[in-house]
């Protein structure tokens, strides 16, 4: 593993865009209405400049940062109350108190234990209440089946924070639930912050403090899935702290996040996370960890049906739609990784790495299988291995036989043993600008060669900045090129599968990608109402699906553009629409509630005369009256030339809110099933990364002769179906619940975009 420090990342706001009707809008903004949970009062915040502005909130009045808890005291008290605290052998409550005591001491806190029934407990005196206790405490661990009384009582005490381990609450069903939204509106009213209920004692665990280097934070929902980052101390690597966050009443990961990010010693933050207590919560503490450039790698449970259903057993929470959260952490530069054996690898090494020089990776192999099968899995996750320069080549050609490739991967065909030349070959490696990350897979011991290549690569990893590491393939584990070369280094980072490994220099590059141009979408949130607010609330009626031609005004109030048309209720004015709108036209019939109109047969394409159009609007108006439906009108519409069907609308998401979707369109959207999406707020760079995650994204480009597309429009369209969505958009009365527009047609480079249909439904 190895040792360095992370950069602190400053930002400036973005440019302002031209989003709808016109106005001038900074940003884009958040999503309306009001999160889950709630913002308790902390250290503050700040906006992305850095000044202190704990009130800003956005457009829909919710708040614009992370107010960042002072948690100093809760994992450095100065004093402690243990509540149930016993020395009786045999039973529970006397080993945990005898961790507490110990550890107590470790960190200097004192130690009040209160038993109603115990004048002392392990020679300390014991009071009987936390009422009577000497001093305010900085924290009370609850050591008993109901927390709720104690925590009642605690208010009056000027305790700061408490930690209820009892179990029994939203993690065992609607009962449970319903004690721990009582314990949670209670330990709200008293003043101090819970930990808990249904945590552990991982918080008070022996942290070794030996280690120097950046360090690991470590954040678990379950605390037995954190006890692989914990063992990373063994190895050399340094942990500063472990929250058990149990089930959130009242702390959640994302305060621990926001803590944790604005700490110096913290490296990286490693979390395991089963269920998100509120999504607005979380992506501000992400945004903040982006702003600090402190990574935070997670396990979030719930990819499955079945993850998701034991995950909410076991915590009490849901855990969202799987592909909003994986959205979501990718906005904000959260790494979600699969395992345990990953997470700590990939934590490990983001705490410590030194930022990249450069974006190419190098593999250094002592055999030509072993550096083709790395390269392969390299290059299939995304890493660049750059050819080297010919010169460079004819360099390492001094030292490794000419009939061996040294392009990239290198192959030496066996690292030299008994001179200098093996130093040479990997310093010059090092040397090469486009070079950032050397990897030198070794499948097996062989000593002494696989001893003298672990020295030398320590040797060349302490003289450079660049970021060394070592895959050790054997089982045995053992050796000790492992054992003491290799770990013994703080510069070289030592994995033990490729995969692993691999993984871990993705995330490196990524993350330092990433946070290199962030820019926080926050500061850029709008915090009034544009003027399109008011015409598209006026438009919108209460638990009902709009008529297509209502959708469409509400499009065109944000400045998206739609076909010339006209609502008509005769066949004669149809005829006289067609001739306004020109030849040829589309007739649609329109209604409240109807969606899918070419199921019923209720779209003419193509229509080039008068003849036609009054035959159509009979037709029409003849299926409707069959089929029940009550039609507001006929739309008699512009036909638009071809070009890329997308679609574009807004969803609701349980935990994050309004959503916003950009996919493939047209008829096939349900299977083709092609699309990504995003929480707001984002801009513009994400809208793009949205288009690039896209299968069928190269349709946007041009193929089979046609055009590119104007991507620049479709880009304006999301975003300012991204204004809607944070200024209409909610599960409410009257709010905008859903939005459709498909297909949205993309038309060649310079010519925009044109939205064909539209589907809108009201809350």
């Amino acid at each position: 593993m190895l040792g360095s420090t992370h950069g602190t990342l400053t930002t400036t706001p973005r440019s302002a865009r031209v989003l709808a009707c016109g106005e001038q809008l900074s940003g884009v903004g958040v999503v309306h209405g009001q999160a889950p949970g709630g913002v308790r009062s902390g250290t503050g915040g700040a906006d992305a400049d850095g000044t202190a502005d704990a009130v800003a909130l956005d457009v829909s009045g919710r708040p614009l940062h992370a107010a960042v808890p002072d948690l100093d005291r809760l994992f450095r008290p100065e004093s402690v109350a243990v509540v149930g605290a016993s020395d009786a052998e045999g039973r529970p409550n006397t080993g945990i108190t005898r961790q507490l005591l110990s550890w107590s001491e470790r960190v200097g806190a004192r130690l009040h234990p209160v038993h109603p029934t115990r004048e002392t407990v392990f020679g300390l005196p014991c009071v009987p209440s936390v009422a009577d206790l000497p001093e305010p405490v900085d924290l009370a661990v609850l050591l008993v089946a109901d927390p709720l009384p104690v925590v009642g009582q605690l208010a009056d005490t000027k305790t700061r924070f408490a930690v209820a381990f009892a179990s029994g609450f939203a993690e065992t069903g609607e009962d449970g639930a319903a004690a721990q939204a009582k314990l949670a509106e209670v330990t709200a009213r008293s003043g101090l912050r819970l930990l808990g209920p249904n945590t552990n004692l991982n918080a008070f665990e022996r942290f070794r403090d030996d280690l120097e280097g950046p360090a690991i934070a470590l954040i678990t929902q379950s605390g037995h899935q954190g006890r692989p980052v914990f063992a990373l101390q063994e190895l050399g690597i340094r942990l500063s702290h472990w929250a058990p966050t149990g089930n959130e009443a009242d702390l959640e990961t994302a305060d621990f996040i926001s803590y944790f990010a604005s700490r110096p010693e913290v490296g990286a933050i490693a979390a395991y996370v089963e269920g998100l207590k509120d999504g607005r919560a979380f992506l501000l503490a992400a945004d903040r960890a982006a702003r600090e450039g402190v990574p935070v790698v997670a396990v979030k449970v719930g990819r499955t049906e079945t993850g998701a259903r034991t995950a909410a057993s076991h915590t009490g929470k849901l855990t969202g739609a799987d592909a909003t959260v994986d959205a979501a952490m990718r906005q904000y530069g959260v790494i979600r990784v699969n395992g345990l054996d990953e997470l700590q690898d990939t934590s490990a090494l983001l705490a410590r790495a030194r930022p990249p020089q450069a974006d190419g990776v190098a593999v250094y192999a002592i055999s030509g299988g072993t550096g083709a099968h790395f390269s392969d899995l390299a290059t299939a996750e995304g890493l660049t291995l750059p050819t080297l320069s010919e010169e460079k080549q004819a360099e390492l050609h001094q030292w490794i036989p000419d009939y061996l490739s040294v392009a990239n991967p290198i192959d030496n065909g066996g690292h030299p043993v008994g001179d200098w030349r093996g130093r040479k070959i990997i310093d010059a490696i090092l040397a090469d600008p486009e070079v950032g990350v050397l990897i030198c897979p070794i499948t097996g011991p062989f000593p002494p060669m696989s001893d003298k290549l672990a020295q030398d690569l320590v040797d060349a990893a302490e003289a450079t900045g660049k970021l060394v590491c070592v895959v050790w393939g054997s089982p045995v584990g053992t050796e000790d090129a492992y054992r003491k070369t290799l770990l013994g280094s703080s510069r070289v980072a030592t994995f033990r599968t490729f995969a692993n490994c691999v993984g871990a220099v993705r995330a490196y590059l990524g993350h330092h990608r990433f946070t290199r141009d962030y820019r926080s979408p926050f500061a850029e949130a709008p915090r009034t109402p544009s003027p399109s607010f008011r015409k598209g609330e006026a438009l919108l009626r209460p638990d009902q699906q709009l008529s297509e031609h209502s959708a469409k005004q509400l499009l065109r109030a944000y400045g998206i553009r739609v076909p010339r048309e006209k609502l008509v209720t005769s066949a004669a004015g149809a005829v006289r629409a067609a001739a306004q709108v020109g030849y040829p036209v589309v007739m649609k019939a329109s209604a409240p509630q109807l969606a899918h109109k070419s199921d019923y047969g209720l779209v003419k394409v193509g229509l080039t005369s008068a003849s036609q159009v009054r035959e159509s609007y009979r037709e029409l108006a003849e299926i409707a009256r069959a089929e029940g439906i009550e039609l507001d009108g006929v739309l008699v519409c512009q036909m638009v030339d071809p070009g890329v069907e997308m679609v574009v609308g807004i969803a609701q998401d349980d935990l994050f809110g309004p959503t916003v979707t950009v996919g493939l369109g047209g008829v096939l959207v349900e299977v083709l099933r092609d699309s990504a999406v995003r929480v707001p707020p984002f801009g513009e760079d994400q809208t793009r990364d949205m288009l690039a995650e896209l299968r069928g994204s190269a349709l946007l480009d041009g193929v089979r002769g046609r055009p590119p597309a104007d991507v620049d429009a479709l880009v304006e369209v999301v975003l300012r179906v991204q204004r809607m969505a944070l200024e209409l958009s909610g599960n409410g009365p009257g709010q905008l619940a859903e939005l459709d527009i498909n297909p949205l047609v993309v038309l060649p480079r310079g010519q925009g975009a044109v939205a064909l249909d539209a589907l809108a439904v009201c809350g």
